[in-house]
């Protein structure tokens, strides 16, 4: 598998510097050693650190749950589009209790009072914003 991770051509870790992983026994020596003699770092967690990526894993529970689940993917080209169309969503059109339910990233016309108020839809209906045209 590390072989696969870093191969030259279409490697997952093809010129990245680190990989950050937890204590699973999967990490073995000789995993180690293949990342290591591809100039990839690895970085073990600390133990007993279950929150150390609490962020990410907070944004992957919110990609399974709005869009993933709802969804029958024929494979990768179909996922990795879902994926690219729900991270579209999540950073301009969804709104973010941690951000005082702002968007992370607003366009111009957010906050707008005039204009009638129309839907886009993403993934067939799945994802829903709601917003004004311009005036």
């Amino acid at each position: 598998m590390a072989c696969n991770l870093t191969n030259w051509e279409d490697g997952f870790l093809r010129d990245k510097r680190y990989l950050i992983h937890d204590r699973d026994t999967k990490f073995c020596r000789a995993f180690v050693d293949v990342l290591e003699d591809s100039d990839v770092e690895p970085v073990k967690l600390p133990p007993r650190s279950p929150n150390m990526n609490a962020y990410c894993e907070r944004f992957i529970r919110s990609l399974k749950e709005e869009c993933l689940d709802g969804m029958i993917f024929v494979g990768e080209r179909s996922l990795r589009r879902s994926v690219k169309e729900y991270l579209e969503h999540y950073h301009r059109e969804r709104n973010h209790q941690g951000l005082d339910n702002r968007l992370i990233e607003p366009d111009d016309a957010v906050g707008s009072t005039d204009g009638e108020v129309v839907c886009r839809q993403r993934l067939g209906g799945l994802l829903r914003y709601y917003h004004r045209t311009a005036a």
